[in-house]
């Protein structure tokens, strides 16, 4: 659905994305984590073309973002900082939406009325809450009938209950329509729980980008125990990381978690725990692997 290849953009001569290769598969809901600074917003601008890019091209269904208002309305957009226009309301709101989005589903939107009773309709949208405002964003972009739905920073500033509301809206929207999602979050224990493919970017890059599954099959957190000094573990073993603490060894492994169990199993530790790391955890490890100065945290 996306593909972001070898594009470059700098502003006055800062690189905020440096020859990044990304890619959304439909139907997907992508996650890109990244530390502040990393580019998320910036590539994101590029993928709704409000940016054009320096080198490289965004394509969205294989065509050309920036100035293509056919390719601008498959997609509904919610930044951070949503914008309204002035003195509007969300009935005012929601005519303008229909105007421009020829798949605008009116009868959803009376339907979807239940699920932000909060919301009243006819005030001034600029007058409510941040978290009032999202859910009016919300609200609206689903009624758009999207094939893509952009998101960044989605649920900040909504309460529990109203953050579990919106994603069990736009996962059901996923499974009965195919909309791709693509969501930049700080929030990963939030992501982990809805998103099937996870790019993590730093410094204008993506690192690493896989689906969930095999992310997370890939690394492997071990804690085990011998009587005695721990034995030289065998060669089809790769350690990334190590810390001792007693007769206790946590270890970061790479490669199938199985795989190392057996290993280490046939070295007839006291006690062994095989754990998979948290979509939180990989964050930190692979960042600290580029000097992001916060590798212990996972331990």
């Amino acid at each position: 659905m996306i593909q972001v290849n070898e594009v470059v953009k700098e502003f006055d001569g800062y690189r905020a994305l440096n020859h990044l290769n990304m890619h959304v598969p439909h139907g997907a809901i992508y996650g890109l984590v990244g530390p502040n600074g990393a580019g998320k917003s910036t590539i994101i601008r590029h993928i709704t073309g409000a940016y054009l890019q320096d080198e490289g091209e965004v394509l969205v269904d294989g065509q050309k973002v920036y100035e293509n208002p056919a390719v601008k309305e498959k997609y509904a957009y919610i930044p951070d900082d949503i914008f309204y226009y002035n003195q509007a309301n969300t009935l005012e709101m929601m005519r303008f939406y229909k105007g421009i989005y020829k798949n605008f589903d009116e009868e959803l939107f009376h339907k979807l009325s239940e699920c932000f009773p909060a919301v009243n309709v006819k005030r001034n949208i600029r007058s409510l809450s941040k978290g009032m405002q999202k859910q009016v964003g919300f609200w609206l972009s689903i009624c758009c009938r999207p094939e893509l739905l952009i998101l960044d920073e989605p649920v900040d500033g909504l309460d529990p209950v109203m953050r579990r509301q919106i994603w069990s809206l736009i996962m059901a929207d996923v499974a009965e329509h195919g909309t791709t999602v693509l969501v930049s979050s700080h929030n990963l224990r939030e992501l982990e729980d809805v998103c099937d493919h996870v790019g993590i970017m730093d410094k204008g890059k993506i690192l690493i980008e896989r689906s969930l599954s095999d992310l997370q099959g890939s690394v492997t957190k071990v804690q085990v125990a011998f009587d005695g000094p721990m034995p030289e573990l065998p060669a089809s073993v790769e350690i990334l990381h190590k810390v001792t603490a007693g007769r206790v060894h946590t270890l970061i492994l790479r490669g199938a978690p199985r795989e190392a169990e057996i290993a280490i199993a046939a070295m007839q530790p006291l006690l062994m725990d095989v754990l998979p790391l948290t979509l939180e955890e990989i964050f930190i490890y692979e960042l600290g692997g580029v000097e992001y100065a916060v590798k212990e945290i996972i331990f």
